[in-house]
């Protein structure tokens, strides 16, 4: 786990290991969100980039004999 300090400003610099990890781009667009007590960011992936992103996912899923 990687700390970090809140700016004047309320800027934070991610971590070179989580933004490589990431594969973060300076400009890159991420959402932030408050979850409990604390803030999430999730990188804004266009559609293109998320093609494919389930690949290998179960699909099956066990149905009640009376649905289709």
């Amino acid at each position: 786990m990687s700390t970090v300090t809140l700016s004047p400003k309320f800027q934070v610099v991610i971590p070179l290991r989580i933004r490589e990890t990431l594969g973060l781009k300076p400009g890159q667009k991420v959402e932030a969100l408050q979850y409990l007590d604390r803030v999430e960011f999730i990188p804004v992936r266009s559609p293109r980039e998320m093609r494919g992103f389930l690949k290998g996912i179960n699909t099956t899923v066990p149905r009640d004999k009376d649905r289709l």
